[in-house]
């Protein structure tokens, strides 16, 4: 599968995006899904995971209550609503896909494909 992820840009403190995440091939239904980000100078961080339902989502204690992952599987895309943005959400965030498992949560090993990465940035 390949992955194109969009949605990404400059805004300030409290403000609100939506990534998106395309996903080529008919199978998207049958991949675990999960957004991670990196920021300058630091490693790759979990964020949210999907299963490949929608039913069970996953959230890294940073993020909770401020960013929402869904997905269409009808539109093969999976989805980051970030709100009430503060400027440590600044980074690059990527969209990755695990095909071996129902759900895949918060390692980036258990993923197989991501995507190119979208950056935010957030002013104060």
């Amino acid at each position: 599968v390949q992955l194109q992820a969009s949605g990404g840009g400059l805004v300030q403190a409290g403000g609100s995006l939506r990534l998106s995440c395309a996903a080529s091939g008919r199978t998207f239904s049958r991949y675990a899904m999960a957004w991670f980000r990196q920021a300058p100078g630091k490693e790759r961080e979990f964020v949210a995971a999907i299963s490949r339902s929608g039913g069970s989502t996953g959230y890294a204690d940073s993020v909770k209550g401020r960013f929402t992952i869904s997905r269409d599987n009808v539109k093969n895309t999976v989805y980051l609503q970030l709100n009430s943005l503060k400027p440590e959400d600044t980074a690059v965030y990527y969209c990755a896909a695990d095909r071996e498992s129902y759900y895949s949560g918060s390692y980036p090993d258990q993923y197989d494909y991501w995507g190119q990465g979208t950056q935010v940035t957030v002013s104060s």
